[in-house]
């Protein structure tokens, strides 16, 4: 019997990429084509085309190797989009997710167009929400604070690749405790802070416990202990009539909307994810 000696389809390699990443994502189909059209360095939509050429030699291999150990798409990939923007990504920093898009709809929604605006993000991490609203106005003035060196160096590079470095001043710290002297007052703050209950790090995924900084995720034994944080301390940066606006967890809208109150901030209300979750609230600081 002859042996065909042509090499497999590339149609039957993500068929067969497919099938080895079932077991560790519920989009296996979508992610092997990424993987396999950053392989061959062309997109999604053109590999579509040409699943019946002959599949030349990449390194599609080793890419699912390192997805099949459930390390994140975007990790693999070295970006990922957020607001239909691209950004460098990589471990341990959060991968930019959908429902964080709203954070940054809410804070351009509140700031008047055409107006000398200035935002505070807490937590900048890769920079997909401070650069995103950069990029969209191009009169804000933008200070973002992270704790983490390499997050704030991973933000400059998105921060230029963006090309709105010039509007950015990144502060390494914690919290407020980044400012110095003439930040602010902000016309808004804000941030997708930790959110996780420690106890519930067990239950999360392979991808996340094993790649994702746990310090961006965990906040004490109900999730809140860095929004207790950033409630208390935010008026003092706000300019009166400022918008304070943060990403919460499953069930946190109404203590934090209780911690608002309480802090004298006004007007206070949210956002839901397409998950129907209330994932943003939103306040005022009283005047």
């Amino acid at each position: 019997m002859n042996r065909s000696t042509e090499p497999p389809t590339l149609g039957r390699l993500l068929a067969s990429g497919t099938a080895r990443l079932s077991e560790v994502t519920d989009t296996p189909r979508l992610d092997a084509e990424w993987l396999l059209a950053h392989a061959l360095g062309t997109t999604r939509g053109q590999l579509l085309g040409r699943l019946n050429e002959p599949s030349p030699p990449t390194l599609f291999d080793k890419l699912l190797d390192r997805r099949a150990k459930w390390e994140p798409l975007a990790y693999v990939l070295g970006e990922w989009e957020f607001f239909s923007l691209p950004f460098f990504v990589e471990a341990p920093v959060l991968v930019p997710r959908p429902e964080t898009e709203h954070l940054v709809e809410a804070t351009l929604t509140f700031l008047p167009e055409s107006a000398a605006s200035t935002v505070c993000e807490l937590g900048v991490g890769s920079g997909c929400v401070s650069v995103t609203i950069a990029k969209h106005r191009t009169e804000i003035r933008i200070t973002g604070v992270d704790i983490r060196p390499a997050n704030i160096e991973l933000a400059r590079r998105n921060a230029e690749r963006h090309r709105v470095l010039d509007r950015l001043e990144l502060r390494e710290g914690d919290l407020f405790a980044a400012l110095r002297p003439g930040d602010g007052p902000f016309d808004a703050i804000v941030s997708n802070p930790p959110y996780v209950e420690d106890s519930a790090w067990v239950e999360l995924t392979p991808s996340i416990r094993e790649y994702e900084d746990p310090v961006a995720l965990l906040a004490g034994p109900d999730g809140l202990s860095v929004v207790r944080r950033i409630v208390d301390e935010a008026p003092a940066h706000l300019k009166p009539g400022g918008l304070l606006a943060l990403e919460l967890g499953l069930g946190q809208y109404e203590a934090v909307s209780e911690m608002l109150r309480a802090a004298g901030f006004v007007e206070i209300g949210c956002i839901r994810d397409l998950a129907g979750i209330q994932r943003i609230i939103t306040a005022r600081r009283s005047t």
